[in-house]
């Protein structure tokens, strides 16, 4: 589900009830956690932490008039969902979450390359959300963004 919203306040006032805690929640321990140069804006109808021009002049290498992407949260019809580039640039780092997430929740993990699907709100993992927003560096982002794209 794509919003319309310009901004993440009304991102998350356009949300049903029942999920504004959950997205509040997850947005603050991103934001918590976000390494310094990440900038949170309204990326694809979603929220997103991306890298901001100003660091990154280049953008996304789709749409260089987009900055580049980082992680992407959002409200499904179904699920919360989160898009983590990271997980699926990064081997090591899908290793690593993939063998930390049975250590923070009962819920069997749902998830795709990049997107972690949460249909139980009360299964959230907070804590390795966190855990996994501090994971990259904006530097280490665009260095290891650059090695996978072909310029």
């Amino acid at each position: 589900m794509v919003s319309k919203a310009e901004s993440v306040e009304e991102y998350i006032q356009e949300l049903p009830d029942e999920r504004k805690p959950a997205m509040k929640k997850l947005r603050s321990v991103i934001l918590q956690n976000l390494p310094a140069g990440f900038e949170e804006t309204m990326s694809y109808g979603m929220i997103g932490y991306v890298v901001p021009h100003s660091i990154y002049p280049d953008g996304y290498h789709a749409d260089p008039t987009l900055p580049l992407p980082f992680i992407n949260l959002a409200s499904q019809k179904n699920h919360i969902a989160i898009y983590h580039m990271g997980l699926y640039r990064d081997d090591t780092l899908m290793e690593w979450f993939t063998s930390e997430y049975p250590k923070h929740s009962d819920a069997k993990l749902n998830m795709g390359k990049s997107c972690i699907r949460f249909k139980n709100l009360d299964s959230i993992p907070y804590k390795l959300i966190g855990d996994l927003a501090t994971k990259i560096s904006v530097q280490d982002w665009i260095a290891f963004y650059e090695q996978s794209v072909n310029r």
